[in-house]
């Protein structure tokens, strides 16, 4: 297999690096220059019509949406979440979704409150996705505390962790003050988190984007 991943450094395309890098899957980093308008030209929409990042290529084709790659890159390798026969992948595929869905849009509503909301608009906007996030985090947190799941543990990598280490990494730093998150709250995901960012794989991505040696919890920790 062969992947060539469209990339800007600790946007969502990291979270497709760091599973790459887990898999130990060979892959070629397509650096996005933002300000030469590349996202809009023909050529990357014909990868990714939707003109955002990630895109990933691959021998099947291209792809894009970072659950859809994930979860693909699940199936393909057999690794890093449960299988298609697996008794707890409907489980599993909720709480992908879910990341995908809710938790990633609530963080991205914080980060740009004028999109859904307008410029007059933002400070109910963020104050609004500041409670839909705390509330999220706090059902993965009693996921993880109530059912301990093998896919999102710290004992087993998984892209689930992944996803929701980065999203935790920009909702502990990214928006103002009164607004961010503090992990400390939730014990058992960060827990969690501590154990997949001393893995070598999330170290080499994190030493090569500059996101420090606790990329996804030294903000909130």
């Amino acid at each position: 297999m062969t992947f060539t991943l469209h990339h800007a450094p600790d946007f969502a395309s990291t979270i497709v690096r760091l599973a790459l890098e887990e898999l130990e899957l060979p892959h070629t980093l397509a650096i996005v220059d933002f300000d030469s308008g590349a996202l809009d030209s023909a050529e990357y929409r014909r990868v990714n019509p939707v003109g955002l990042i990630p895109a990933l290529e691959t021998d099947d084709g291209p792809m894009f949406e970072t659950g859809a790659i994930l979860l693909w890159l699940v199936d393909k390798t057999g690794r890093l979440g449960p299988g298609p026969n697996d008794h707890d992948r409907p489980a599993f595929l909720s709480w992908l979704f879910f990341t995908s869905n809710a938790l990633h849009q609530a963080a991205l509503a914080m980060f740009y409150p004028h999109r859904p909301a307008g410029e007059a608009n933002t400070d109910a906007a963020r104050a609004t996705a500041h409670d839909q996030v705390v509330s999220r985090l706090g059902l993965i947190e009693s996921l993880i505390a109530n059912q301990q799941p093998r896919w999102l543990s710290a004992d087993h990598p998984g892209v689930l962790g992944l996803y929701i280490g980065v999203l935790v990494r920009w909702l502990t730093s990214l928006p103002p003050e009164p607004y961010r998150i503090n992990l400390a709250e939730f014990p058992n995901l960060r827990a969690v988190l501590v154990a997949l960012e001393r893995r070598p794989s999330v170290q080499r991505v994190a030493a090569d984007e500059g996101l420090g040696d606790q990329p996804f919890t030294k903000a909130g920790a």
